[in-house]
Order: structure tokens, then sequence, then C-alpha cells
């Protein structure tokens, strides 16, 4: 059995820890309601600019963009991983990799070949360490998106697609569903999807939006002033930017709730810890007291 003294450094190192969970747990959910404040307002955008996108594809305007037309043979993808810098934020980054990885193995399979970007130092290292092709990265994003920063990394990519080197770009995210759970989410980006799907909302919603559209018996059309080539490109413009920048929101709201929760089962199973040493230290105490005792009682009648 292990010392007084031992058991009490052991206390002591634990109280510790606990004291920086605690103080951890409490600077997680500071940030995690800005965050969840600026995930929700970007929300109807992002969802209003891919409804708009999709029911473009249902249209026939006189010009027709790049980011419109579908590739008949795959031959290449590129897929954006959106990950966080720092990890303690429970299981968050692990999951968005293994659906990634899940993914990249189908591609494989299919001789698709992938060319990957990373937002979020995570993200990047471990695409790093299996060898895959990272074309472009960005790290050390902070606490609010920055659209210049994550369009720059993105560039990479659509300028790649645009001459045809990939056929298509996926976005892999963590969608946040509420404080406990967030979903890994894998998306395509580009081409231009022709279903009304909303990847930011839930999957049941999603569900019934995707039966609306094949229910759906009447095509799309527009009126465009000045004409359609401008409206279009800045258009499509807006809706790549819109859902790159809300799906590094949701990123951010998810890893600010993950790491809340994490730090709060970390304080508490360390005080669950403390109070098993204690009752440990006691016994100890109690049994060297009681040793003390009969050695002085035995000696008294000796004498």
């Amino acid at each position: 059995m292990a010392g007084i003294k031992e058991i009490r450094t052991k206390i002591k190192s634990v109280q510790n820890t606990r004291k920086i969970t605690k103080a951890m747990e409490m600077v997680a959910a500071s940030k995690m309601r800005k965050a969840q404040e600026r995930m929700r307002a970007g929300r109807p955008y992002a969802t209003k600019v891919r409804e708009i996108a999709a029911h473009l594809m249902q249209a026939h305007p006189d010009y027709t963009h790049p980011y419109m037309i579908e590739r008949s043979d795959v031959k290449s993808v590129g897929v954006v991983v959106v990950t966080t810098d720092k990890g303690l934020c429970g299981g968050l980054n692990t999951n968005i990799m293994r659906l990634v990885l899940a993914r990249l193995k189908e591609f494989d399979q299919k001789g698709i070949k992938v060319q990957a970007t990373a937002l979020g130092n995570k993200g990047a290292s471990t695409l790093s360490r299996i060898g895959a092709n990272l074309v472009s990265q960005e790290v050390q994003l902070g606490d609010t998106p920055n659209l210049e920063r994550l369009i720059g990394a993105i560039k990479v990519q659509i300028d790649d697609f645009i001459d045809g080197k990939v056929d298509a770009i996926y976005l892999a995210t963590n969608r946040f569903v509420n404080t406990m759970k967030q979903d890994p989410s894998f998306i395509r980006l580009l081409p231009l999807p022709s279903g009304l799907a909303d990847p930011f909302q839930s999957q049941d919603g999603a569900a019934e939006e995707e039966k609306d559209v094949v229910k759906t018996s009447y095509g799309w059309d527009y009126i465009y002033e000045p004409d359609s080539k401008t409206v279009i490109d800045d258009l499509l413009m807006r809706y790549v930017e819109g859902l790159v920048y809300q799906a590094v929101a949701e990123n951010m709201a998810s890893e600010q709730s993950a790491r809340m929760v994490a730090m709060k089962a970390a304080s508490d199973n360390a005080k669950k810890v403390i109070g098993e040493l204690e009752l440990v230290y006691n016994k100890t105490r109690q049994a060297a007291i009681t040793k003390e005792i009969s050695e002085i009682v035995g000696g008294a009648a000796a004498v």
C-alpha cells in the first residue's frame, strides 16, 4: 500500500488537474455561446444560397458556368477537410477523420485520384501522416472564421476544377446539432447539387426536402439583369464562399461544445478520483495511528 505522503501528493496532483479542466470548461462555455450565435446567424444565408444554386441547375440560362457542368467521367476529386486546430474536444476530430478516410478508401477502390485541402491543424497532420496529396492548407484559424484566409486555401481546388484537373469537390465538416451532439457530414460542393437538401439542417428535414425535389414537376427559370453571365458568376462565387464559411462556423461551434462537455466529464472524473484517494488516505492514516497506539500500549505493558 502506498504511503501517506505519496497519497497526499497524488491528491494534490489530481486537484491541480481538476482546476485546469474546470477553467477550460468555463472558457469553452463562454466561447461556445458566441460560436453558436455566429453559426445560427449564418445558416439562413447558407441555406438560401444553396437553394438558389439548386434551382439554377433546374433552369436553362443562356450562360452555363463551369460550376454547373456535371462531369460524366470522374477521374479525380478534391476534398476539403474542416477540423480543429487544438485537441481536448472529445471524439470530434476522430469522427470526421474516420468519415473522410472511409470516403478516400471508396475513391481509391474506384480508381479515383484525390487531392486534399485541410482547414485546421488536426486534419492537416492526419492527412500528411497517411501520405495524402495535400495541395493546400490553412491552420490557426482562431475563434472567428476569416473568409479571405479560407477562400485563399480553397482557391487551389477551385482553379483545378475549372481547369479540369479535378471533376468534383467535396466538403467534410462537423454539423452542429446541439451541445451534446455533432454529426460529421460529407457533402458535394462542386459541381452544383441538383437537390434542395440542406447539409446544415437535420437529416429528417433534408430527407423531406429530397422528397419534395422528386415530386416537383415544374422547372425553374429566371430573368437576369444586367445579364446572365454577370449574375451567375457573382451568385456562384457567393455560393462557394457561403458554404465554406458556414462549414467552418459549424465546426467551431461543434468544437467549443465538444470541448466543454469533455472538460466537464474530466472535472467530474477528477472529483471522483480525489474522493477515492481521500478514502484510501484516511484508511492508511487510521491504520498508522492504530499501529502507533498498539506499539505504545505494548511497550507500557512490557515495562
